[in-house]
This record gives C-alpha cells, structure tokens and sequence, in this order.
C-alpha cells in the first residue's frame, strides 16, 4: 500500500517549510517535495509609499541578509534617478565601496552563521546523531574553543556591519545615488588592528581558513558519503565582471551548464526577457527558469556552488588558492555535490574576508564625496538591482509614479532561485534514504534536512507567517490511516 511521510517543518533554516515523500506499494519513492507553506506579501505591502522608503522597508523581508536587499533596493534606486552603476554611470569611489564593504560583511557573518551554526552539527556529529546534540550547545559541550572563535567572528562581522550601514541589522546608509557616511580613520584602524573583545582582520581571515580546513578533515574521512549525496545537474548561475569572475555587487548575470559552456549572458535589466516562474498549487514560491530552455532544462542553482563553478578565478590570493583545488576536484566540470557547497562556503567565507581587508587599506573609504545629485531630467520611474546575497542573485525591480509613490515591486530572491534545484535535492536525498524503509527514524529524517540546509534556504525572504511551528512526522497508509507518528 502507499505511503506518504510528512516533515513538518524543516529545522535549522530561516523561515517555515515542510517536505512531503510519497511511496509507491514497494517503497519506492514516486514523489518528493518541498512545500513553502508561509505566504508573502511583502511587494504588495510596499506599493503607495515614496520610492525612497523601498531599501528600508524591503530589507525588513529578513534579519539576516538584510544587507543584500537594503544594497538590492539602493541599486535600483539609483536606477530610478538616473545615477549609478545601473545606468552607466561609475558611481562615486568612496559610496560604490562603502557598500561593497557592507555587503562582503554581511556575507562574512552569514556564512559564518549558516556553516558553523546549521551545518557543522552534521559535520562533527553525523546525520544520526540525536537531535539533542547536533545543535549549537552540542558544539559548545564538543569544542567551546571553536565556538568562542565562531563567536567572534560573527561579532566582528555585525560590527563591521554597524560601522558600515549604521546599524547593526536594518542599516540606514544607502540613498539614491551613494551613501550618507564614510568610514573614519578611527574605525577603520578598529577592524585592521582590534581591540579588546574585536579581532584583528588578520584573526579574522586565520579563523576564516581554520574554517575551510575542517571541511576538508570531514572530506577525507567521509569522502563517499559526501560525494555521492544528492548529486543534482542544473545550470549555475551569478553576477559576473567583464572578465568572467564573480562580482558579488555589480555585473552582467552569466549562465553555465555542466561542462561551464555559457548558456546564456545579459545585462540584468533584461531579465524579464530571459526569465518566467512557474507556480504550484503546493507552494507559496515560485520556480523560475530560462524561457528559452523550459522548466526543467532552464533552472538554475545559485549561491556558493555555483559562484565556485562560474568564476573562472578570485581575486584574492588565498581564496584563489582554494578555489584551484575546488576546482581540481572536478577536473574543470561544473561540481553538482550538494554536500559541497559547504565547501564553496568555506572559501567564500575566506573571499570575503580578504575582499574586506582590501578595502580597509583603501583610502577611498574616506572619501567625503559620497553622493551623486541626479541630473533634472535623470527621474526614470523605474529601477532594478541585482547583488550576490550570500545565498545566491538577488532581483529588486520597481516602478513609481511621477508623485514618487511606487506602484510595482518584484522581487526574485535566492532561494526562489534555487527552488526547482532543492526540490531535486530532496528527490534524491528520499530515494537514497528512505526508499525500502518502513520505520521513520531520526536519521531519515534528518538527511532529508541536511540536503535542504546545503543551500541555506531563506524562506522568510519569500515568504511570511505568524506563530511557531513544532516538528512533526506523521505515516499514512493508503487509507489515509495512521501508521506512525513522531514529533519533536
């Protein structure tokens, strides 16, 4: 008789999920899915206030890479009053690179948050281990001497992040056109040299790589079971510069197939001529592809595997050095592991690090030309930004009126993105864990979870409710009979 497994909602990741797994009479899994049950609403919710407010509001869509809309949103703001990147204009050095270093912050202590944190519980402990260890406590009672560095990482990121944008989440510094603040001498000397109780970024990028070398103990000790989980082919997809490395604030969108042929390339205004999405009836997001490929054959993965994947170098000496051997690996095809994206993780958590002490030693930074003043004729009514988030390409597009009221917003988050690419994931993760089982156990369940965390899905970003969620697993038979239920 068939059966169906229910895991309600997915734990460790930001916002609200559930996975549904049909089996067949024999056990084997005939479907898979994961359904986004929020519902969101915030294009809606942003229609009839002045355009200005857009990177302020938007932002509040998460606490997390709330950097990347807030810089998103500013973007297309310059779009509308006719300066910027976005409209051919070079932007002010000091602005452009004041939110560059606000950006690579907030995907330090992203990335930093989502490795450490969601993941190396599974890493440390193994998919099996009892919930009531792979957790943060677990790690503390494991290793605190790495959780304090972890701490501190993540403190110095957010730090950096107040210094930048002017608060700690839900920044205040990007206006049409540049930014309201520079950085001084004062505080740039804090994040270079530290202080008590504020790293080095020398400590910083040391830790940063102290990161990077646990992943590769875990490879080698469970090499197999890493390699061959959830190996799913889609296209790659990000920001790219002109000579076709990743450009996590401006670029043209570059996409890859599996032997990196480029698929297609455009300018992201022109992403409405390139993109539709889908819908299902059994979720609230969206499944976006390449119009000229279908569904199937034109989505697309983004984020850390597939920035690895696209760029052909990184523009920092350590992360290029780890990003030749990522590279290696694969002898120069496209790398479809899930596992490691964790990984490209790691050297993005390195990248960034080394991106942010470029620019500190930048006298630009304290520049004190920070905005541009938009031409009388230069109102466009319409804007669209596109950044790197840490989870993937992020798409702002709005329009307002000649009263300046906006009248349409979309947004494409990264996790929309990477929607059809998950929903095989846990295909994949079902077939090779729970086809031919019978009793749910703890593990089951939880490799369904660990493929979904890889790509550190931000459902809140598209996605919104009230209330909380406990988890529950549940066992149908055909009748729609209980057979077992387990709930935590």
């Amino acid at each position: 008789m068939s059966r169906k497994l229910v895991i309600d909602p997915i734990t460790r990741i930001e916002g609200h999920g559930k996975v549904t797994i049909q089996l067949d009479d024999d056990n084997r899994v005939t479907d898979a899915k994961l359904h986004v049950v929020e519902f969101r609403g915030f294009e809606k919710l942003v229609q009839g206030h002045p355009y200005w407010e857009a990177p302020m509001l938007l932002q509040r869509i998460c606490g997390i890479c709330f950097v990347s809309h807030h810089l998103c949103g500013a973007k297309a703001l310059d779009d509308m009053v006719g300066v910027g990147l976005g409209s051919g204009i070079q932007m002010l050095p000091a602005a452009e690179k004041m939110r560059r270093l606000g950006h690579y912050a907030q995907q330090l202590q992203s990335h930093v948050t989502a490795y450490f944190y969601l993941i190396l519980p599974e890493m440390l402990f193994g998919m099996d281990a009892p919930p009531e260890q792979r957790n943060v406590l677990g790690l503390v009672e494991q290793d605190p001497a790495l959780i304090k560095r972890v701490v501190a990482l993540r403190k110095w990121g957010q730090e950096l992040i107040k210094a930048v944008l002017g608060k700690r989440m839900h920044g205040i510094s990007s206006v049409p056109g540049g930014v309201n603040q520079n950085l001084s001498v004062t505080e740039r000397d804090r994040f270079l040299h530290g202080e008590e109780g504020l790293l080095s970024i020398d400590e910083v990028i040391t830790y940063a790589q102290e990161g990077l070398a646990l992943f590769k103990t875990f490879h080698e000790q469970h090499r197999d079971e890493i390699d061959h989980f959830a190996v799913v082919p889609a296209l790659d997809m990000c920001l790219v510069d002109d000579d076709g490395n990743v450009d996590y604030y401006h670029g043209r969108i570059r996409i890859m197939d599996e032997h990196k042929a480029i698929v297609a390339e455009f300018d992201y205004h022109d992403y409405l001529e390139h993109f539709s999405e889908a819908t299902e009836a059994w979720s609230y997001m969206k499944f976006p592809f390449l119009k000229a490929l279908g569904r199937e054959k034109g989505s697309v993965r983004v984020g850390p595997l597939a920035r690895m994947n696209v760029t052909k170098s990184l523009s920092t000496p350590l992360a290029q050095s780890a990003l030749e051997e990522f590279h290696d690996y694969t002898a120069g095809q496209s790398n479809h592991m899930t596992l490691h994206t964790n990984w490209a993780r790691a050297i993005e958590i390195i990248h960034s690090a080394e991106l942010i002490k470029a620019l500190l030693n930048d006298p630009e930074l304290q520049g004190k030309s920070l905005v541009m003043t938009p031409a009388e004729n230069g109102w466009t009514g319409e804007g669209i930004g596109v950044v790197e988030a840490p989870r993937g390409t992020l798409i702002h597009h709005y329009r307002a009126n000649q009263s300046g009221e906006i009248t349409f917003a979309n947004l494409i988050v990264s996790t929309t993105q990477n929607n059809q690419v998950i929903n095989r994931t846990v295909q994949s993760v079902a077939e090779d864990y729970i086809a031919g089982q019978v009793n749910i156990t703890e593990g089951m369940m939880n490799a369904i979870e660990v493929g979904i965390r890889a790509y550190d899905p931000c459902l809140s970003c598209a996605t919104h409710a009230l209330g909380q969620m406990p988890l529950e697993v549940s066992l149908y038979d055909a009748k729609g009979d209980l057979v077992d239920e387990r709930r935590r």
